[in-house]
């Protein structure tokens, strides 16, 4: 299978993808521009024509004491990259903390609570997203309504995305996702080594990191997985990406969240657009493959600016002119 050739990305784009997209495959996209386009064709219009909510009502299930952080700025990015609407679904001590941040968000003090489960499935109809992990913790009582929340979204066919504590969560009970298509988990080195030893009881081959990244999409029953890292590794079972878009050797604490709230937001897109908009490709993998390129390309415009001293919230400051660089130019 091809992607459809001729189309020819606008010079500022062209010399972004010069500083490297590789693709290892199992199918083929021969062009990595083509590669960028079908993240493009998912990108929905602005027009004067649409309500609130349409081009994205996003739900992020994290946020407790210790960590206030995290939710926001996937909850933040959401917004940031085209989301209408964000909402956090956190513990009741983290709601004024993370509600002072920003008064963009919608904050619901619930994740503690006896009832939790029920007070998230009431919203569940509203959005088209969830985001589950940011700022999440171990507290076994919290882990055990996020797993009561994730049966109640795969009841729906709710898109999930799983990071931070979240992938802990799945580590200790794969089964929570077996088989669920619309579910990707976006771990980093150790949370990739901890899920394979956990799914496929054998540590992963650090010398073959695609095909880990494969097999343990297809171990899972073909769920979408992006092993973060030095180049991203995207797989859904099928196919593999590799995202080698530059960055910066600043690696600050929040970067995967950005990634997350981003990606929660391209996965509504490209399920809304459907396979016809991704030439059959994946829907999931082109829009993993989008966020991947955009948060290196925030990471790579704030370190320019900023140098040793970036951080997430330099990153998320870029994520405008980034996406319109990649996207829109």
């Amino acid at each position: 299978m091809a992607v459809r050739l001729g189309w020819l990305a606008a010079p500022a784009c062209r010399r972004v993808l010069k500083r490297a997209f590789s693709l290892h495959k199992t199918h083929s996209i021969k062009d990595m521009e083509n590669t960028v386009q079908l993240v493009r064709n998912i990108v929905p219009p602005l027009t004067a024509k649409k309500h609130k909510g349409q081009d994205g009502r996003i739900g992020i299930v994290g946020g407790c004491q210790e960590y206030t952080g995290a939710p926001y700025f996937a909850a933040i990015s959401a917004l940031k990259v085209g989301a209408d609407l964000s909402h956090v679904f956190c513990t009741r001590e983290a709601a004024p903390v993370i509600k002072s941040y920003s008064p963009e968000l919608i904050v619901h003090p619930v994740l503690d609570s006896p009832d939790a489960v029920r007070e998230v499935e009431k919203w569940l109809p509203r959005l088209h997203a969830l985001v589950v992990g940011p700022g999440l913790g171990r507290d076994d009582a919290l882990l055990e309504n996020v797993k009561g929340i994730l049966e109640a979204s795969k009841a729906r066919a709710i898109p999930v995305v799983i990071d931070a504590d979240g992938l802990w969560l799945i580590a200790q009970q794969p089964l929570l996702i077996q088989g669920y298509e619309k579910a990707v988990l976006t771990p980093n080195y150790m949370e990739f080594g901890r899920l394979f030893e956990a799914v496929l009881r054998e540590p992963p081959d650090s010398s073959d990191r695609r095909g880990a990244v494969l097999r343990l999409s297809q171990a899972l029953g073909n769920v979408t997985v992006v092993q973060k890292g030095e180049q991203d590794v995207i797989s859904d079972g099928k196919q593999v990406l590799e995202c080698n878009l530059q960055g910066s050797n600043r690696r600050c604490g929040g970067q995967g969240d950005l990634l997350s709230g981003s990606l929660g937001v391209m996965v509504h897109w490209a399920l809304h657009a459907g396979s016809e908009k991704t030439n059959g490709f994946s829907p999931l993998l082109v829009a993993a493959f989008g966020a991947c390129s955009l948060t290196r390309q925030c990471n790579h415009q704030a370190f320019r600016k900023h140098g040793r001293s970036t951080t997430t919230t330099d990153m998320i400051a870029e994520i405008g002119p980034a996406f319109s660089r990649l996207f829109e130019t």
